[in-house]
């Protein structure tokens, strides 16, 4: 497993997300990503699966020490006391003690940043999460969170994948010292059809979701693709034995286009 060290924290660079991901079939794939090696286990209160990534993360008897769970609050509650509220019942919905990561889901424009960045230090301080940071959040919204917070930002998950360019907001996040997570690594599946990662995956004998994986850990990037077939788990970890080369990267890179976001909900902010 490689990890990615940022701010203090070191995060397994493959995670299982599990937007999505319900009842048993999400505590199932939880328990086999983490038996085949997987560290990494991204979840939200907004995804109303905690209780069984919960599960997932006992029946799998990997120690709790060697997990790095990642969980996030919703946007509705990033006043302090809903907030602090809302980090207490994720931790009982996990039944754990702490999280490793606890994110900010999406900016609330309604909300003053600064009283949600308060609550988030707050919640490292009582123990509650071991790290804090962000998602969905761009140039702006990354540098006033850094100056607003005590406690180290170390990671913005954002919306990332070839056919998307978020060139910008990473610089920042690297200047601010913060890692990235990326989200939708394989644009839920399209990069699957994608001729141009199916033809390159052809030179490396691999598939085109793993080369769309490749070309965002190569970058430094800490990638979660979701999936709710086991065998798809081992495909998705088999990205760290081979190399793209610079023509290659700059392919993908190509493949960006203006209108490439997928998520865009009504309560995003005003983008890059």
């Amino acid at each position: 497993m490689q990890f990615v060290e940022k701010n203090g924290a070191r995060v397994p660079q493959l995670g299982l997300g599990t937007w999505e991901l319900r009842g048993d079939v999400c505590a199932k794939m939880v328990a086999e990503a983490l038996k085949l090696g997987y560290r990494h286990i991204d979840t939200a209160e907004m995804y109303g699966n905690e209780e069984a990534v919960g599960e997932g993360i006992r029946a799998s008897r990997v120690a709790r020490d060697q997990i790095f769970v990642t969980t996030k609050v919703w946007f509705t509650h990033l006043e302090r006391g809903p907030l602090l509220q809302a980090a207490k019942e994720s931790l009982a919905r996990l039944k754990l003690d702490y999280v490793d990561l606890y994110l900010i889901h999406w900016p609330n424009k309604l909300v003053p940043l600064a009283e949600t960045i308060g609550a988030l230090n707050e919640v490292k301080e009582r123990g509650l999460a071991k790290n804090i940071g962000v998602a969905n959040f761009t140039v702006t919204l990354v540098r006033e969170a850094a100056k607003l917070s005590k406690a180290k930002i170390v990671n913005n998950q954002i919306e990332m994948h070839p056919y998307l360019d978020q060139s910008k907001v990473i610089a920042e996040c690297n200047k601010q010292g913060m890692s990235v997570t990326a989200y939708s690594p394989i644009v839920k599946g399209a990069a699957v059809q994608d001729k141009t990662l199916q033809k390159i995956g052809a030179a490396h004998k691999r598939t085109a979701a793993q080369v769309s994986l490749r070309f965002l850990v190569q970058q430094g990037i800490i990638v979660i693709p979701r999936t709710s077939k086991p065998e798809r788990l081992s495909e998705n970890a088999a990205i760290f034995d081979f190399e793209l080369s610079n023509e290659e990267i700059k392919a993908i890179h190509a493949l960006a286009v203006p209108d490439g976001r997928r998520i865009n909900p009504s309560w995003a902010p005003d983008w890059d």
